[in-house]
């Protein structure tokens, strides 16, 4: 990939034409050349949307994010991000261009192409430009899920942006994947035993089974060794649900109350959800 500027600090534009002309380069924009003749990719798709909007437009949002990693987030658009005075017209119109008055240096590549927004940046932006807030909430603890970013990372991003959108739902979210509730449904499950008025649990702990094996629990109540298992589609799988009953039995045979919920009965049925889980912790000893 290559611009007509970067083109003319090597060669001609009659040297640029003569390519053109005998298919030995494309077109693909109004500047922006393709020196080959073979399949365009996603990652050639990135450059021309960079080389078409010109310096110092960069690779942002869930593109940025794509690239630094980001899995399940499959998409046609590309995601810029352009200081908030600069004009870029005629782009691609598969470019999705974004504007703002702060990108400080600490959240831009340094080095290595193409230029893109840092992971913690990213996941903000992603989470700011997203449909819904549960698009936002679920982007950013996939960002914690897949190790993109981890710790205080988000919360160093929103401190230099006050005015970001959703501050505070993504604050919030990033604060509790931080904690250990990665996948949106433990999220979702967290917000519902808050709500509930029910203890707060400790997230992602680790225990050892009767086995002597180290076991990750989603959400525990430490003080009632009461156990909750939120579980998403792959535990649909034979081999899942049979590792998750071992896991299981596993647990309640070192004497832990055990109580497993689907993610669609987290978000649809709360209310039978909180049930179970009010009665479980009664009977290990929670006074209410």
């Amino acid at each position: 990939m290559i611009s007509l500027a970067q083109a003319l600090r090597h060669m001609s534009r009659r040297a640029v034409r003569h390519r053109l002309a005998t298919d030995r380069w494309r077109q693909v924009h109004r500047a922006v050349f393709v020196t080959h003749n073979g399949p365009i990719g996603p990652d050639q798709f990135c450059w021309i949307a960079v080389l078409a909007a010109g310096e110092p437009a960069v690779l942002a949002g869930l593109t940025a994010a794509r690239e630094w990693g980001l899995r399940r987030y499959d998409g046609s658009a590309v995601h810029l991000l352009l200081p908030a005075a600069r004009r870029a017209d005629r782009l691609p119109p598969y470019v999705v261009a974004h504007r703002s008055t702060s990108l400080p240096e600490e959240d831009v590549l340094p080095v290595g192409l193409p230029p893109r927004t840092m992971p913690a940046r990213s996941i903000v932006d992603a989470a700011q430009w997203a449909r819904t807030d549960e698009e936002a909430r679920a982007v950013v603890a996939a960002g914690f899920q897949q190790r993109l970013v981890g710790g205080d990372d988000i919360h160093r991003v929103l401190d230099r942006m006050p005015r970001a959108r959703r501050r505070k739902l993504i604050m919030q979210t990033a604060t509790d994947a931080a904690g250990g509730a990665h996948s949106l449904a433990e999220l979702d499950f967290l917000s519902l035993v808050r709500r509930a008025g029910l203890p707060e649990p400790s997230r992602q702990v680790i225990r050892t089974d009767s086995a002597g094996r180290r076991r990750y629990l989603d959400v525990y109540f430490d003080r009632w060794r009461v156990h909750v298992e939120v579980d998403g589609g792959q535990h649909l799988d034979p081999r899942t649900a049979w590792a998750d009953m071992q896991r299981q039995n596993d647990l309640w045979i070192a004497g832990d109350r055990v109580l497993r919920f689907p993610a669609w009965a987290v978000r649809n049925q709360p209310g039978a959800v909180i049930q179970q889980l009010r009665a479980a912790l009664r009977a290990a000893g929670w006074p209410g």
